[in-house]
């Protein structure tokens, strides 16, 4: 499993510390030993049609009994295997024949035949029949009952109206009428019961079947967890569900453990390897709602790999994350009056508090001032025009308009490509992807996302672009210019969705909304410095 770098490594200085896994730049090493996976990996015409679809690959740099070389994994199983001779293995293989994953998962499919079976059986489908048969007729009839006792109740009243009329019969005869409409209704009620009692009984042992299906998965998917045995460089072993149960999900997401990283850390720690730099690269297309570029190096994931990996590094001097170092950046005030400040935040500071030790204009503004609420927000790459409210009113009345999308929001962007089309719409549904936070997703039950876009020049291979956003969802820009439903062009310095540079280049360049107390238009630009 441990390969031998096949070119010169002698000239690149190896890391002194491992690297952070979720927020990373390639180190060199790890970079030259994905590009030899990736020449093994395009020669495999075999896995060509699966590995277009894409797939994650991680290489893991390693020193062994004096020498460097490195380890290769892929994420989930390839072929429907997980024990291709050129990748480590998995950390539990439930592939493997006679595994009591696939003797259970068996018996789990042999249910949703029987269940499948059932619900295509011809006695439910006759009985679904007849049963809605019934169902229109007993609505016929309950509305000619409906019919019959307002024309009996018009006949009487007319008789009245006459004045010729024996009120004890009249009394009699609406009696009579209800008591035989009540009769009937019975029926109806009696009929329809029957009719549904028979479909019923034959969904009962469909559900039954399902309640049987949910508890074995559930009862075999956790009995999985527990097979997946973490190691750290100290020999400390956890499975799963312990790693999990301290968590806010508590339960362990499917898959996890079968990503490239904990594979590769799982197999140099059984075997005695030193650690030393690790990356991971995404393979093939992108997946339909997510935003994968072929050959690009991402970060561990959160959902599934961040509580694993906390384990399975302690011991191992790691980066630190880059994220938790202190930023001491400082918004510039634009304009301000006694109800609102309007300030440029830099590129690098939150918006609103957050977890980590981050300066962010939320706290800046509640130092100067006493009430100080944030109305809106940007991303922390982000740059440009934000709104602080100095008192509650103002708040309300700010909010009201960007809930109401009377808020007119421009901003300026650098794309990495050249984009053709002068100008236009995009709408894609947005979510989040609980796996890779903050990442956002494209999907068919995400909320909607609008944005207006009109292409402002080009500088050499990039595209300078302004973006009108409608709504405002997380990540809304970002997504839209990267997904292939969108401009299918990532902005510049956008290491979330496309590629690591300087800084993001995306700006909040002008804001025009209506000032909560005067009732005026207010129209603030602010350049962007790229």
């Amino acid at each position: 499993m441990l390969h031998r770098f096949t070119s010169d490594i002698r000239g690149i200085e190896l890391p002194k510390q491992f690297t952070y896994p979720h927020h990373y730049t390639p180190h060199p090493i790890t970079v030259r030993a994905a590009e030899e996976v990736q020449h093994y990996i395009a020669t495999r015409q075999e896995w060509k049609e699966e590995l277009d679809k894409g797939k994650m690959f991680g290489v893991l740099v390693v020193e062994a009994e004096g020498e460097i070389g490195f380890l290769a994994a892929y994420s989930g199983h390839l072929e429907g295997r997980n024990d291709h001779e050129y990748f480590v293995p998995a950390v539990y293989d439930m592939l493997r024949p006679g595994d009591f994953f696939k003797l259970e998962e068996a018996n789990i499919t042999a249910i949703n035949k029987q269940i499948k079976d059932l619900e295509e059986n011809e006695e439910l489908r006759a009985a679904n029949k007849e049963l809605e048969h019934i169902r229109q007729e007993c609505e016929d009839e309950l509305e000619s009952i409906k019919k019959s006792l307002a024309e009996g109740k018009a006949k009487r009243n007319r008789l009245r109206n006459e004045g010729v009329y024996d009120e004890q019969e009249l009394i009699l005869q609406s009696q009579h009428e209800k008591a035989e409409a009540t009769r009937r209704k019975r029926a109806i009620k009696e009929r329809l019961e029957n009719a549904t009692l028979k479909v019923s009984k034959l969904l009962q042992r469909i559900e039954e079947l399902k309640l049987e299906r949910q508890h074995r998965s559930a009862q075999l998917q956790m009995r999985l967890f527990e097979e997946f045995r973490m190691l750290n460089i100290r020999g400390e072993e956890r499975d799963l569900c312990s790693i999990f149960a301290p968590t806010t999900q508590q339960i362990p997401p499917a898959g996890a453990g079968e990503c490239a990283a904990p594979k590769l850390l799982q197999y140099a720690f059984k075997q005695g390897m030193r650690p030393i730099a690790m990356a991971e690269f995404w393979w093939g297309n992108s997946p339909k709602g997510e935003v994968r570029r072929h050959g690009t190096f991402y970060p561990a994931c959160i959902g599934k790999c961040k509580p694993i990996l906390e384990h399975m590094l302690q011991g191992i001097d790691v980066e630190p994350n880059p994220l938790l170092e202190m930023v001491t950046l400082q918004p510039r005030i634009l304009w301000e009056d006694e109800s609102i400040v309007i300030v440029n935040k830099p590129s690098g500071m939150l918006s609103v508090r957050g977890k980590v030790d981050i300066s962010s204009v939320q706290e800046w503004a509640e130092e100067r001032y006493a009430e100080a609420m944030i109305v809106h927000r940007l991303d922390q790459s982000t740059s440009g025009i934000l709104v602080i409210a100095k008192n509650k009113d103002a708040h309300e009345a700010l909010q009201k308009q960007f809930i109401a999308h009377t808020v007119k929001k421009s901003y300026v962007a650098l794309l990495e490509g050249i984009v053709l089309t002068k100008s236009g719409e995009i709408r894609l549904p947005l979510k989040l992807d609980y796996d890779n936070r903050p990442r956002q997703m494209v999907a068919a039950d995400g909320r909607a996302a609008h944005t207006l876009f009109e292409v402002e020049g080009y500088t050499e291979s990039r595209t300078r672009i302004r973006f009108y956003p409608i709504t405002g969802r997380t990540h809304q820009l970002r997504v839209h210019a990267a997904h292939s439903e969108g401009l299918g062009t990532p902005i510049v310095g956008d290491e979330i969705y496309g590629k690591k540079a300087e800084r993001l280049m995306l700006h909040a360049e002008t804001l025009e909304f209506t000032h909560p107390t005067t009732g005026k238009s207010i129209k603030i630009e602010c350049l962007a410095e790229f």
